[in-house]
């Protein structure tokens, strides 16, 4: 058992082990409950937008323009980066750009 009172000067290596142990049970406790996210997907200018959708440039310039995925592109001058996940979730929800086939395939 530790004590918490003894200089540390005056502690030995197996109270310095000790205290390394709890340390890092403690750290591998507060790591359990926190999950591992993936990292973002990162695309950069039109051509990004255009490979993320699976598109052609001029439909991706047409995406971007429309403002649906307007959270999650960052823009400073010339530089688009897009975050891929956060758009595809923007774009999914969107009633401009939902899958009308069915609705064609009826006539």
């Amino acid at each position: 058992m530790l004590d918490f009172q003894k200089p540390l000067f005056q502690a030995t290596i197996g109270d310095f082990k000790e205290v390394l142990t709890m340390a890092l049970k403690d750290i591998e406790l507060e790591s359990e409950g926190k999950t591992k996210t993936a990292p973002k997907q990162l695309f950069y200018g039109i051509a990004g937008i255009a490979k993320l959708f699976g598109c052609s440039e001029s439909t991706a310039q047409k995406i971007k323009s429309s403002g649906e995925i307007d959270d999650a592109i960052s823009q400073i001058g010339d530089i688009i980066v897009v975050d891929g996940d956060y758009a595809l979730d923007l774009l999914r929800v969107s009633k401009k750009y939902r899958n009308t086939s069915l609705k064609k395939s009826k006539k």
